[in-house]
């Protein structure tokens, strides 16, 4: 499987989506995720030829061609692992993002302090 489809934050949002909305059409998953149609038919193919969704069709529903996406128990324990690893992710680019704030705010008060007006915008 080609990695940059399925990536963590790719995988992280669909078993999510998935999870809140099981109901879900594989156009309103791609909509949802901002990605293509055909993406999400790949990436969904790719968690159920792994185990980790189960495709199944609403019994009450008098359309038998409405589907639901259910996680399996071994998809709940993945979407656990892969909010883990995504959650960590977020905070390391948090963490980069406040070092790289702080640095530019101590040059933009640098050049205050030399008598260049930098423009000083809101943040």
């Amino acid at each position: 499987m080609n990695k940059t489809m399925l990536d963590d934050a790719t995988r992280y949002h669909l078993l999510k989506l998935l999870t809140e909305h099981p109901e879900s059409t594989q156009r309103e998953l791609a909509a949802a995720m901002g990605v293509s149609l055909g993406k999400t038919n790949y990436c969904l193919k790719a968690l159920v030829d792994k185990g980790l969704v189960k495709m199944g069709n609403f019994r009450s529903n008098p359309n038998k061609d409405v589907y639901a996406y259910l996680l399996t128990p071994e998809g709940v324990q993945e979407k656990a692992r892969v909010t883990v690893r995504f959650l960590h992710r977020k905070m390391a680019e948090y963490d980069t993002l406040q070092a790289e704030i702080a640095a530019l705010r101590r040059e933009v008060d640098g050049l205050s302090a030399s008598g260049l007006d930098a423009g000083r915008g809101a943040a």
